[in-house]
């Protein structure tokens, strides 16, 4: 049987009929991908109001594609207190948001207690926000540091009001490349450990991958279906989020970032292999806001949110520092065709526009 024969089929694709998908040009992806997505979505596009926070950009892990650690070329380092983040949560209140989605470097001057009791804080004062926080890395910084389980780290997470997993921290999982770009951090079968042991309690999460550097087409789909065989056995993940990566100000020294044609082959390829897993987002902080909607046609049905403020891919030479009004991205999402609707951290509906 044919690669488009079974595209046509809706037959489950390996890893060798993931590969061939880059061959096909993009259009040819995108009418498939968009398929797919109009199967499971129709015409909706996902967003949500929400607030990033980094508290702290002191890093103990070095990593060569990153320019938001204050280790390497960004010598301005910081660390919120609580009370700043805090006085952030409420000022964003007052815009409506829904979700707190807090990550930031793996700073061992901070501590495991300094992070509960400030999830605690939010939650004690905000009971109904979303806190979406700590990514699988920063889990296994935590629990290298403390000498405990990952279990142990959950549990506490738990106890102190996180309720959802970012995706961040997965880069891309192939061991050689993952080596070269960020040795030392959680290794790629710890990656899906914690978030494997996240679902068994029940619980969400995101799942990310970092795309445009050194790797290889190959190493995308390997990534992407090591992720497709946990969902089969958890159904834990919300979402996959494609991240483009980011070429300034880091020790990668990619020349060029990866083409438009080449991030929608990915978007759209994303889609067709990952059958169990609800929802592609078009982050529109590392794509742009434009190359986001333009990817709900192939394949993606969700653009992130709000933002109000993001430092990470910003530091990298991201146009994303300032966040995203809400009544813009109505505007936005309606003018390329689509139907806005606000959602919540684990997508269900809140307002369609």
């Amino acid at each position: 049987m044919t690669l488009i024969e079974k595209l046509e089929n809706n037959i489950r694709l390996d890893y060798e009929d993931g590969v061939k998908l880059f061959d096909l040009d993009v259009i040819t992806l995108g009418i498939y991908a968009n398929m797919i997505r109009e199967k499971r979505h129709q015409r909706k596009t996902y967003f949500n109001i929400n607030r990033h926070i980094n508290p702290t950009n002191i890093c103990k892990d070095v990593c060569q594609f990153c320019a938001y650690s204050a280790s390497r070329k960004n010598p301005n380092q910081y660390t919120l207190s609580h009370d700043e983040i805090l006085e952030t949560v409420r000022n964003s209140s007052k815009n409506g948001i829904k979700e707190v989605h807090i990550v930031s470097a793996h700073n061992p001057n901070t501590g495991l207690e300094w992070y509960m009791d400030i999830f605690r804080k939010i939650k004690k004062e905000f009971p109904n926000l979303h806190i979406k926080a700590l990514t699988a890395a920063e889990i296994h910084f935590l629990s290298s540091e403390y000498n405990l389980t990952y279990e142990d780290i959950i549990n506490t997470m738990i106890e102190s009001g996180v309720d959802s997993m970012p995706g961040g921290g997965a880069e891309i999982f192939d061991e050689k490349v993952r080596k070269r770009i960020c040795g030392g951090k959680v290794s790629s079968e710890q990656w899906l450990e914690i978030h494997k042991l996240w679902h068994q309690r029940g619980k969400k999460s995101n799942a990310t991958m970092l795309f445009g550097h050194i790797e290889s087409r190959e190493n995308r789909v390997d990534h992407i279906l090591r992720l497709r065989d946990l969902q089969d056995l958890t159904g834990g993940f919300n979402a996959f989020i494609p991240l483009v990566f980011q070429t300034e100000n880091n020790y990668l020294k990619v020349k060029e970032p990866v083409t438009a044609n080449e991030i929608l082959k990915t978007y759209a390829i994303s889609r067709i292999l990952l059958d169990n897993i609800p929802n592609i987002k078009a982050y529109w902080a590392t794509s742009t806001v434009k190359l986001a909607l333009i990817a709900q046609e192939f394949g993606a049905n969700d653009v992130d949110g709000t933002i109000e403020k993001e430092s990470i891919q910003s530091a990298a030479g991201a146009n994303s520092r300032y966040g995203v009004a809400r009544d813009e991205f109505v505007g936005l999402i309606k003018n390329s065709g689509f139907i806005p609707v606000e959602r919540d951290s684990i997508y269900n509906e809140l307002k369609v526009w």
